[in-house]
């Protein structure tokens, strides 16, 4: 029997969302902010999460967020999410950060970010979230790399 009673397929957990950069986002020199590209990534770390879950999700950590490259005025901003892992009441969600440059039409990664969602039932409380299933070798590798992710975290706190 399985959390809940079903599963979730990683592509079913699948988000791109798609947000171009305005001047009110950046600094005086046309760089975004960086709280602007976080605010974003949490958004699309909800959707998948509550894609898996199916009911109320939250923020409970970030374990890594990185910026490779500026974000401009101008450039459409891509985020790619999907669940990498299922705990009992949490879930790992991976978010790979691209822009489009419109004028010139190249796309390129950006950032990265790996953020710690939790399920919450109608009370406030952590509720069982659903087994994840990998459906590919990608998807397997990913689910291995956020296992060890997990481990470290908790290693970390004393946890494990």
């Amino acid at each position: 029997m399985t959390r809940r009673g079903r599963t979730c397929t990683v592509s079913e957990t699948r988000n791109i969302l798609m947000q171009l950069m305005q001047p009110t986002t950046a600094n005086v020199y046309g760089y975004v902010h960086g709280g602007e590209i976080m605010k974003l990534v949490d958004e699309a770390a909800f959707v998948s999460a509550t894609r898996l879950a199916r009911t109320n999700v939250v923020t409970a950590s970030i374990d890594h967020h990185s910026f490779k490259a500026p974000v401009h005025i101008g450039d459409l901003l891509i985020l790619k999410s999907q669940v990498n892992f299922t705990g009992a009441t949490s879930m790992e969600v991976g978010i790979r950060i691209e822009v489009e440059r419109l004028r010139s039409g190249e796309t390129c990664k950006v950032g990265a970010a790996y953020l710690t969602m939790v399920a919450l039932d109608d009370a406030g409380r952590p509720t069982p979230v659903p087994q994840l299933v990998c459906e590919s070798a990608p998807d397997r590798a990913r689910h291995r790399r956020a296992q060890e992710r997990r481990a470290e975290r908790l290693r970390l706190r004393g946890k494990q």
